[in-house]
């Protein structure tokens, strides 16, 4: 198949990049500015458009058989991320219909459930209730709740084949600490709650071939999976095996969640009372959020593994393992070049 790749140049991209090689695919990789994919053992065309843009999209699509949507802003106001989320996906789905490409593969976010609606240790597999758009959540899962909905309602409407993958917590080489774990607090300490909560982990090699999987299995159509390992450790655990492969190692602060809900519950609150709202408070104080991050609910591989066949090739030390041995991504799987596309229409733009 001939596939294109958006996001090819961030963190999960060049994963899946070297995947859909492993595989036998050719790619289209859609990438800001210049990046190289060096170490690939066959060629990559790199397609430089940016995606908020329609310009030169059409083009892009020219003998594509199937789409992986990775792209997607992770910073800046919302307005930014509306533009490098959702107006880029729009315009990608008007170029791909323009094109007649008729399949893709969307790669979503555990940031689109609402975990504010589950009880502690419950459940949240791919049936749990999806979040307000319109509610007190950050940027970033505000637009990944519009982009989703957004694809699956497209692709319907075409007719198309398509197939959402919901992450966990992507980890790997440069990328293993995450809200998830707690917070960051100056140089050298770590702000860690909920102890006891299971991390949805998942490890970006892993995902990576789920993802593949999802592109070539007829069975993935009109599907939606969520994707995380099979072994996944409590809060406490995970950050202390990541501060041991961490120099200078950390020093870990502990806050228990019964505590932490009700310093968060209590910033909340004051806020909207005093300030109408209008402080910008971290993340981590504003209770939707906090419960996004490190309420205490059980997760699920199970559709992917009997509906894909797909088993989490590394487990969790193993990966972490990998994750400080390899400094360049897609570990060891590479070899040579790349093939410039002539494709280039502007770059410097989300891809």
């Amino acid at each position: 198949m001939k596939l294109l790749v958006t996001g090819a140049s961030g963190f999960l991209g060049k994963y899946v990049i070297a995947e859909a090689v492993r595989h036998g695919h050719d790619v289209r990789a859609v990438v800001r500015g210049g990046s190289l994919f060096q170490d690939l053992q066959r060629p990559v065309e790199l397609a430089q458009v940016d995606l908020r843009s329609s310009r030169g999209l059409t083009q892009a699509m020219s003998g594509i058989d199937a789409v992986i949507h990775l792209a997607a802003a992770k910073s800046g106001d919302l307005y930014t991320q509306l533009a490098g989320t959702v107006v880029a996906t729009e315009n990608l789905l008007a170029a791909m219909s323009e094109a007649a490409v008729r399949q893709i593969v969307h790669i979503s976010s555990f940031a689109v459930y609402d975990p504010m609606r589950l009880p502690s240790f419950s459940l949240l597999d791919e049936d749990a209730a999806l979040d307000d758009p319109l509610g007190d959540r950050d940027e970033y899962a505000i637009t990944k709740i519009l982009q989703e909905k957004l694809v699956v309602d497209y692709a319907r409407k075409n007719s198309w084949r398509w197939t959402v993958l919901r992450p966990g917590m992507l980890y790997g080489p440069g990328n293993l600490f995450n809200a998830r774990v707690g917070l960051r607090m100056g140089t050298g300490w770590w702000l860690r709650t909920g102890a006891w909560a299971r991390i949805p982990l998942n490890y970006v090699e892993n995902c990576a071939e789920a993802i593949l999987l999802a592109v070539e299995n007829p069975q993935a159509d009109g599907q939606i999976f969520n994707v995380v390992d099979d072994e996944l450790p409590t809060q406490r655990r995970y950050a202390r095996l990541i501060a041991r492969r961490t120099v200078p190692r950390p020093r870990i602060f502990p806050v228990s969640w019964t505590i932490m809900r009700l310093i968060a519950r209590s910033a909340w609150l004051m806020n909207r009372a005093i300030l109408g709202g209008r402080a910008k408070i971290p993340g981590i104080f504003v209770p939707s959020r906090l419960h996004a991050r490190c309420k205490p609910l059980r997760y699920s591989n199970a559709k992917i593994k009997s509906v894909l066949g797909w088993t989490p090739r590394y487990g969790l030390i193993e990966a972490l393992d990998r994750s400080v041995a390899v400094s360049a991504p897609a570990a060891g799987a590479v070899q040579q070049g790349y093939q410039q596309s002539n494709l280039v229409e502007s770059s410097g733009g989300p891809a």
